[in-house]
């Protein structure tokens, strides 16, 4: 079997070992001839590579196999209610993404091992806010289509949803696995958004995930399976030619999606943002890098977890609402948009 993430090297912590999801991922790795080794601990801090670009890089081709230790789940504002943690990390390598400074040093991949374990918090988490309907988020911290040919993990944790009356799942993806997830019963219980760009955007600060074009075609698929669609702009830049190049990219979309979607059809709006501490770590890690963060062009604004981010100035990001207010309700008149931030 031919799987879209190949990892240069497995570490075990041994105690992934006891769970029925540590093994199967144990036998399969055996059988190709990816490095493999097991530690009573799971950090990692013997990442290789001269400078920080490399050691970024190289640390993205490792996966570590290791158990959720802490089963108390974050809040996920505006996307949710909660993350649901089934991995960490991802396979990409986009140069904005916030993972750069939540992650810090240790940008390896981890995927966790006791599903159940999780799954069985979700529904205390459910049954905690009945008669309400509780959201997951399953993408905060990772990208877990991306993970899913050798995990199986987003298929159970779909078809768990399918079962709940009170409970929702969501995920983002840049990713294409899905034919891994598409004969699930997910009973509508379930909504997979992709997250879209430019193609200047994704040749230029998206490097290691799939074009525009196949991420399209595997959004055509998920719609085919009923699955409710979604579609996220994140994050959306000013740049030279945006406008035109956003409408375009908003007509591909309208050819590619089925109309039949259009009514469950939703859009979330993100604007780029960068921190201090986010500005020199991508500038470590991609130092010919063209993304825009000049700090004069911004304006700062305190964030609820104590630190400053710089965002578009007022003028800008209104001009940008109404753009994509008005350009998504031309294209998509009944589609919905979630949030603008």
């Amino acid at each position: 079997m031919q799987y879209l993430f190949s990892p240069e090297r497995v570490i075990f912590e041994e105690k992934a070992l006891s769970y029925p999801l540590g093994k199967e991922l144990y036998d399969k790795f055996s059988q190709s001839n990816i490095p493999m080794e097991i530690r009573s601990s799971m950090r990692v801090t013997d990442l290789a590579g001269k400078n920080p670009a490399e050691k970024y890089r190289r640390a993205k081709k490792i996966l570590a196999v290791t158990v959720k230790k802490s089963l108390s789940f974050s809040t996920c504002k505006p996307s949710a209610h909660y993350q649901l943690p089934l991995s960490t990390s991802c396979p990409g390598l986009c140069e904005y993404c916030y993972l750069q400074t939540t992650l810090g040093r240790q940008p390896y991949i981890r995927v966790y091992v006791n599903i159940e374990e999780i799954l069985e918090t979700a529904q205390k988490y459910i049954n905690k806010r009945i008669p309400q309907t509780t959201l997951f988020e399953a993408s905060a911290t990772s990208d877990p289509l991306a993970l899913e040919p050798w995990t199986g993990s987003l298929f159970k944790t779909i078809e768990f949803f399918g079962k709940q009356e009170h409970g929702l799942l969501r995920f983002v993806t840049k990713f294409t696995a899905v034919d891994y997830i598409l004969s699930a019963k997910h009973n509508n219980r379930t909504r997979v958004r992709f997250s879209l760009n430019t193609a200047h955007i994704i040749k230029n600060h998206e490097r290691g995930t799939p074009s525009l074009e196949h991420r399209l075609n595997a959004a055509a698929k998920i719609a085919s399976a009923g699955y409710p669609l979604g579609i996220i702009l994140a994050p959306i830049f000013i740049y030279s030619g945006w406008e035109e190049d956003y409408e375009n990219l908003l007509k591909v979309i309208k050819r590619k999606i089925p109309s039949h979607q259009e009514k469950v059809l939703t859009f979330e709006l993100i604007t780029h943002r960068f921190t201090k501490r986010a500005k020199n770590i991508i500038l470590e890690r991609f130092p010919q890098s063209l993304l825009e963060m000049e700090e004069n062009k911004r304006q700062f604004k305190w964030g609820q977890f104590g630190y400053g981010k710089f965002l578009y100035k007022k003028e800008d990001l209104g001009k940008l609402k109404n753009y994509f207010r008005e350009n998504i309700s031309t294209f998509f008149p009944e589609a919905k948009i979630e949030y603008f931030i």
